[in-house]
């Protein structure tokens, strides 16, 4: 028994790599790569007719010689008007970091101001325009709370 064993591992190890070897061969034989014709990708373009639509009568009106009738709009503006000269203020706010971004932003929505936020490499800045400077006053007392320094100055718009 023992003589059995000792010659049938080495027997089925070769029968199996003789097995190996012919998979291998009949999966990549030569004979069938010849049959077969390469994969050639063709294109081709399906060309849709042009739908009509009612549209497109619009643009063939005119060279048929005639338009469609246009509603006409008369706006009478008169410009004898005063105008008077109102001061607006700018609110500028350096900020350190985002908590103080997120108190100010806070109190914005508290004041109903917008605002317009500038951010550089080195620090972000928050514009406020307002013509009302009390409301303004009254943000930068509450700001001091927070510790953020804020500057009213008016504000002249410069003409590029």
């Amino acid at each position: 028994m023992q003589k059995i064993l000792k010659w049938l591992t080495p027997v089925l190890a070769l029968g199996v790599a003789i097995f190996i070897i012919f998979f291998l061969i009949s999966i990549n034989s030569v004979a069938e790569i010849k049959d077969i014709e390469p994969i050639v990708y063709k294109s081709e373009v399906i060309k849709e007719k042009p739908k009509k639509l009612w549209l497109n009568n619009f643009s063939n009106t005119e060279r048929l010689g005639y338009f469609y009738p246009v509603n006409e709009v008369y706006i009478e503006v008169d410009l004898d008007e005063k105008i008077t000269n109102t001061i607006t203020y700018k609110l500028s706010a350096s900020l350190l970091d985002p908590y103080q971004l997120f108190c100010l932003k806070e109190e914005l929505k508290q004041h109903k101001l917008r605002y317009y936020l500038t951010k550089d490499i080195n620090r972000v800045e928050l514009l406020i325009f307002s013509k009302n400077i009390e409301k303004l006053n009254s943000l930068v007392r509450v700001l001091k709370n927070y510790q953020i320094s804020a500057q009213i100055q008016p504000y002249k718009e410069e003409i590029q």
